[in-house]
């Protein structure tokens, strides 16, 4: 068994990428538009990978059916969402973004009770999605409307998520059983998505031609980390710690969107988003069964 520094480094350097990159987004949207965003750092990130897998000499799937998988989960990981949070963030603060992240686990488990209706649902698993989404209604502060967020924004987030959630099933379904590389499945992911971005970053992806030092390397720590070397990290930790611990950074990165919103942006946070988000990640801990409820 191998000692656990060699896993926990990577890992909380995943989930440092990770809580970072809504602050990314925000520093990309200064020169560029969403579409742009998601372009740009799903292009990066495809340069990377296949770098990559060029160095270990890892072959990339052309089978046509395969692609055709694989570009659908390109659209549910990578460009649906890579719009929509850039699209989002032009209006919400990247804490909002962060925290309505960590809804992840949530609509993981609640997409793959959809697809598999045989499946019937633990008590925990209920218990534990009730417990969640009453917390991202406390992020959002019902009581008092939405605050300063448009509900088309909060929306869009909510969907991202939900995309992320329905793309673990589909995943699981058609592309594992091919048995390819996991390296050359996110490789060829990025690709694909680079290029099914491509004529949308064409018709509009700059928004202004001013091209400061700091959202430009935000873009770039975007696309090479975040939507890059983070996924083999990630993977690393998944081969020594088991997919558990791997699956848990999701609990770290919203603590880290907080911080550095506040650090870097100034943005504001108010009482209830926090507590929301402790909340969510109580309902998640609960429905994956990492927090368990005994009866006496």
């Amino acid at each position: 068994m191998k000692k656990t520094g060699s896993w926990l480094l990577p890992y909380l350097v995943v989930g440092f990428i990770w809580g970072c990159s809504f602050i990314f987004i925000k520093g990309g949207l200064e020169f560029l538009t969403p579409f742009g965003v998601a372009f740009v750092r799903c292009t990066l990130g495809a340069i990377t990978l296949y770098l990559y897998a060029r160095f270990k000499k890892i072959e990339l799937p052309q089978d046509r059916k395969t692609l055709f998988h694989i570009w659908v989960v390109c659209l549910l990981l990578n460009v649906f969402p890579g719009i929509f949070f850039a699209l989002a963030e032009t209006k919400v603060t990247s804490i909002l973004a962060g925290i309505i992240n960590a809804v992840t686990p949530l609509m993981t488990l609640l997409a793959i009770l959809m697809v598999n209706r045989a499946e019937k649902p633990k008590q925990s698993q209920i218990f534990g999605l009730i417990i969640g989404f009453t917390g991202v209604l406390i992020v959002l502060g019902v009581w008092k409307g939405l605050g300063d967020n448009p509900w088309w924004a909060v929306a869009i987030l909510l969907l991202a998520v939900t995309c992320y959630g329905f793309s673990f099933p589909y995943t699981r379904r058609f592309v594992m059983p091919i048995g390819l590389r996991t390296e050359a499945i996110v490789a060829q992911q990025l690709i694909l998505a680079s290029i099914t971005l491509l004529p949308f970053y064409l018709f509009d992806g700059i928004a202004k031609d001013q091209y400061r030092p700091g959202p430009v390397l935000s873009m770039v720590a975007l696309g090479i980390f975040g939507s890059g070397f983070a996924y083999l990290w990630n993977f690393r930790v998944m081969e020594i710690a088991g997919s558990a611990i791997a699956s848990s950074v999701t609990y770290l990165t919203p603590v880290v969107a907080v911080a550095v919103g506040i650090l870097f942006l100034n943005e504001k946070i108010t009482w209830n988003e926090p507590v929301g988000a402790v909340v969510v990640l109580l309902g998640a801990a609960i429905a994956q069964e990492r927090l368990r409820i005994t009866r006496p």
